[in-house]
């Protein structure tokens, strides 16, 4: 079956990806960018260091990225090298990283709603005006069973 942009239209996949964008940024504590690359990995399954470094063309520079991802556990070694038959790690995305993923793919498709409580979701807390503004946004989006 051909998917075409009408499909993807009507499943309103990316009406509210905004918002869940910056809900995932605050309450995992991660990055814009890193997030991004680690959807982008994530449908490679296994990918390699160099896979990495040509997802990240179209972002902006951090040499710290790499080991950021690894340190932080999003990022976890598949296959070690042996250096003889072996000459480079396999790696893959983490299960908490894919717990996220999924998580976002289910706010997505209106399976599951962004938390409201101020326990479960830093935004709801109000610190800042950006945090203030989310906050509605977060729940115009749960209430809108459509998306």
């Amino acid at each position: 079956m051909r998917v075409e942009p009408d499909h993807i239209r009507q499943l309103n996949v990316l009406k509210h990806y905004r918002i869940i964008r910056k809900w995932a940024y605050k309450n995992y504590n991660i990055r814009e960018a890193d997030l991004e690359i680690i959807i982008y990995l994530d449908c490679l399954e296994y990918f390699r260091k160099h896979d990495f470094e040509e997802g990240t063309f179209a972002y902006s520079w951090d040499n710290r990225r790499w080991n950021r991802l690894l340190k932080e556990g999003w990022i976890v070694v598949w296959r070690h090298r042996n250096g003889t038959t072996r000459k480079y790690n396999i790696y893959k995305i983490s299960f908490k990283g894919k717990q996220l993923i999924n998580r976002i793919y289910r706010v997505m498709l209106g399976q599951e709603d962004i938390p409201e409580t101020t326990r479960s979701n830093r935004i709801m807390k109000g610190g800042s005006y950006m945090d203030k503004v989310l906050r509605v946004s977060i729940n115009k989006l749960n209430k809108d069973k459509d998306r």
